[in-house]
């Protein structure tokens, strides 16, 4: 009966840690953002070359620059926000870089019709 007991509350601890480890893997996986998409360069002027920045409004009004990371999916969709801001819709990666800007790699852009 005591292996029993033992047993069951092995068991229950070894739950317990996956129910627990589970949402800090998945908060390392891929996020959606919605906010502001802008050029770093023609519209901000805060890069040397064009880059795609998703400027996000935090619910206590914050404004934070995601600048989406190079590659083919964000060098593709750039064409819609170099010269006019549009909202969009973002989902990738994201991750603080050794500066402080927060970037994110995108898997996914889409602009958001209002």
């Amino acid at each position: 009966m005591k292996r029993i007991n033992n047993s069951l509350i092995a068991l229950f601890a070894g739950l317990l840690l996956v129910a627990l480890t589970v949402p800090a893997i998945a908060a390392d996986g891929e996020k959606t953002l919605t906010g502001v998409g802008k050029c770093a360069k023609c519209d901000m002027h805060k890069t040397d070359k064009c880059q795609n920045v998703v400027e996000v409004t935090t619910k206590k009004g914050k404004v934070i620059d995601y600048y989406v990371v190079d590659n083919d999916v964000s060098k593709d969709f750039h064409k819609n926000i170099c010269k006019e801001n549009k909202s969009v819709k973002v989902t990738g990666v994201v991750k603080k870089d050794d500066d402080g800007k927060m970037e994110i790699t995108a898997s996914k852009i889409e602009v958001v019709e209002k």
